[in-house]
Order: structure tokens, then C-alpha cells, then sequence
């Protein structure tokens, strides 16, 4: 058992840094479809399941993560503000816009509207309040879950509430592939808590688990340390290798 709350988890890094592997796989199949080199229907079928798979791996992941760190804040008796939070979501949502400008600028019709960033750094936000709720966000995870899933067949007239899970009529007119409303999506987060907070009680493993020294799994480790840049530049890299081998 790990007794020191500062200490990080490999097997949360392990995992987080396997997640990047998926996605980087996952991007790479869209940029080659995107640019008509093959043909592989990730809007259905096992690379659909791949894809998600790959979100809820990374969404469960930032709610174990929010309760490691509240938990160290708790050591350190700095839980009693929010501006931390807030900092942290706004800080990662305007990564969120920023990745928006830069797609809609240079793929035209290609938005996106509420994707991974965006919900990662409004979910963080919203986090707070349910630190300490123990098994209600298992219940409030799966509600929100099941709501979401709900909603998805149904489309609205109104733009205004599409980054909450209500999708506009019109979005057709545009592809929005990266989307990530809070229904159903922050449901995952809660189960990440919920699960967080049941394995790592006080930011301490509750569970034994051999270290490793093997170098790939160093090497994932060290990807989920590095998530967030990686994720910025995965995408540039993968284009521009597509451009300088292959168009």
C-alpha cells in the first residue's frame, strides 16, 4: 500500500499513456480517411466502439485524477477554494477554443463545437461539488449517463444548448466528430471519482501492485505523464507526415 499522497500512480499513468496510444491510432486512421488514402468507417462498427472506448478511458481517468489531487489539496488544507479549479478548466477550455480556431481555419466545414478539451476543462469546474459524495456519484454518474444516451435521439431547433447534450437540427450542415457533450459524458468523470475516491481513499492505494521497470510500459507512463502536449501535437505531426510521404 502507498503511503505517501504525493507519490504518482503508475498504473493511472500507465493507463492515461495507453489511452494516447488509441487515440493516436484512432487519428491517424481518420487523417488517412479524411485525405481519401483509405477507406475505414470509424462512424461505426469496431473503430466506432475504439474511439469511444479511447473517451471513456480518458474521461474515467480525469475523474480519478481530480481526486488525487483534491485529495493532496485536502492534506494541505487548500480545499476551501474554488478559484483552483476554476483556473485549472478555464486554462484547458481555452485550449479547447484554441484547437477550434485553428480547425475551423483550416478545414472549413470541419467544427468543432464541444470536444475533448472543452468538456475536459468545464467537467473540472463543475468537479468540486462532489468530491465528498461517495457513492451518489456512482448513482449521479450512471443517471447522467443514461440521460445522455436518451437524449441522442432526439435533434432541437436551438443551437444554444448543444456543448450539454441537446444536438441542433442543423448540425448536419458541418461534421462534428470531436463532440463531447456533459450528457452523457460527465457521468463517465463521476464514475472516475466514485472510483477514485473507493481506490485511492485520502490519495492512498487501497490495492497492492507490483512496480515496473519494463520500458514500454515506462514508455506509456511517460505518455500519460505528458498527455495534454502530446495531444496538442499529435495531430500537426500526423498531418504533416501524411503530406511529406504520401500527398
Amino acid at each position: 500500500m502507498t503511503k505517501d499522497p504525493k507519490e504518482r500512480f503508475w498504473e493511472v499513468d500507465f493507463l492515461r499513456g495507453f489511452a494516447v496510444v488509441m487515440m493516436i491510432v484512432f487519428h491517424c486512421l481518420y487523417d488517412l480517411t479524411h485525405f481519401a488514402l483509405i477507406w475505414v468507417n470509424i462512424y461505426s462498427g469496431f473503430w466506432w466502439v475504439f474511439g469511444r472506448a479511447t473517451a471513456i478511458i480518458f474521461f474515467f481517468l480525469v475523474g480519478v485524477s481530480l481526486t488525487l489531487s483534491y485529495s493532496r489539496l485536502e492534506k494541505s488544507r487548500q480545499v476551501e477554494t474554488w478559484f483552483k479549479y476554476l483556473k485549472r478548466g478555464l486554462r484547458i477550455f481555452c485550449y479547447g477554443m484554441l484547437i477550434t480556431l485553428v480547425v475551423y481555419l483550416s478545414m472549413g466545414r470541419t467544427l468543432i463545437v464541444f470536444g475533448a478539451l472543452h468538456f475536459i476543462g468545464v467537467a473540472i469546474i463543475l468537479s468540486r461539488p462532489f468530491f465528498n459524495l461517495r457513492f451518489w456519484n456512482f448513482i449521479l454518474g450512471g443517471s447522467i449517463i443514461g440521460v445522455g444516451l436518451y437524449l441522442k435521439h432526439f435533434r432541437f431547433d436551438f443551437p444554444w444548448l448543444l456543448w450539454l447534450g441537446f444536438r441542433h437540427s442543423g448540425s448536419a450542415a458541418y461534421h462534428t466528430y470531436d463532440y463531447f457533450p456533459l450528457l452523457p459524458w460527465f457521468g463517465v468523470v463521476l464514475l472516475g471519482i466514485f472510483f477514485g475516491s473507493l481506490l485511492y481513499p485520502n490519495g492512498i492505494r487501497r490495492f497492492s501492485v507490483r512496480n515496473t521497470s519494463f520500458p514500454p510500459a515506462r514508455l506509456l507512463c511517460l505518455m500519460g505523464r505528458k498527455s495534454l502536449p502530446i495531444y496538442f501535437i499529435h495531430q500537426p505531426v500526423l498531418i504533416g507526415i501524411i503530406y511529406a510521404f504520401v500527398i
